[in-house]
């Protein structure tokens, strides 16, 4: 089994000058400790459900840069890019970037947005639900045109491009990783089943299990192998100060349903000292445990 980071909030690191250390040191921490994957949120203001929208947020596509050039092994994603901030053409680009720079470490996450709020108060265009999940398939065709030897043009409702020419190639082989982010079951996971190598679901390990179910139709109807998609979950059901049985016992029932990696989020105003204090006695046991098949 897998675990990841996922780092969704800044108001630990200090003032903006500080910022810029303590997110290098969390991630140099996080490498050594054997995190596999840091992911950081798309988002230009905070989530207000969980704090204020003034909170400091960094812009992601920057922060995992910077994150790239501080560390060797982690690999690097947001989770999840709304399709919405960036023309596909250019976020293609943009990954690209990222992977080549960090020598094949690079990862696309992406989803259909949903943050109102920013977008409004940023003039970002905020299309409807539906039109939201058009542009989401259509970028993921386009990222997978532009990684690929058609250099051609795209031709969509939403987007037109002329040339999708993508040089230098991304160092990932046979491209960067696609991961679709949620769980919504007619939209979402038929993306997942037919665009993407891993998903991020969240909740229960019941409500996971319902949700590959779900997961495992649509990859039927296209065609495919379930067992191809990574499941990845928030790693969200510890309680404030685990004891190392606590986090077997929850990372087992995920494994149990067939959770490949957990993704954790930092907690409280030192979140590499609480990444390793609840998780440095286990990563071995961690990465001991086989998940069952999907």
């Amino acid at each position: 089994m897998n675990l990841d980071l996922h780092v969704w909030r800044f108001d630990w690191a200090g003032s903006s000058s500080e910022i810029g250390g303590n997110v290098a040191d969390l991630s140099k921490r996080a490498e050594a400790l054997g995190i596999r994957t840091l992911s950081f949120m798309d988002h230009y203001f905070q989530m207000e459900m969980v704090a204020p929208a003034t909170d400091p947020m960094l812009e992601g596509y920057t922060a995992l840069g910077f994150v790239a050039g501080a560390t060797d092994q982690l690999r690097l994603r947001l989770l999840v890019t709304g399709v919405t901030y960036r023309h596909p053409g250019l976020l293609a680009k943009i990954v690209t970037t990222l992977d080549v720079l960090s020598a094949g470490r690079a990862e696309l996450g992406i989803g259909a947005a949903w943050y109102d709020r920013e977008h409004e108060g940023l003039g970002v265009p905020y299309p409807t639900t539906a039109e939201r999940f058009e542009r989401l398939e259509e970028a993921l065709q386009i990222c997978l045109q532009m990684w690929s030897d058609d250099d051609g043009p795209y031709d969509g409702r939403h987007y037109q491009l002329r040339e999708t020419l993508c040089h230098p190639a991304p160092v990932s082989t046979p491209r960067p990783r696609i991961l679709i982010g949620g769980g919504g079951e007619r939209k979402t996971l038929r993306l997942v089943a037919q665009y993407a190598d891993a998903c991020n679901l969240f909740g229960s390990a019941e409500e996971i299990t319902h949700k590959l179910n779900v997961l495992r139709a649509h990859c039927d109807s296209v065609g495919r192998d379930v067992a191809e998609i990574e499941v990845t979950a928030l790693f969200r059901s510890l309680p404030p100060a685990p004891s190392r049985d606590d986090v077997i016992r929850a990372a087992e029932e995920l494994a149990a349903v067939g959770v490949d990696t957990l993704v954790a989020g930092p907690v409280g105003q030192d979140p590499a000292g609480w990444l390793e204090a609840t998780f440095a006695p286990v990563m071995d046991r961690i990465a001991a445990i086989e998940p069952a098949a999907h």
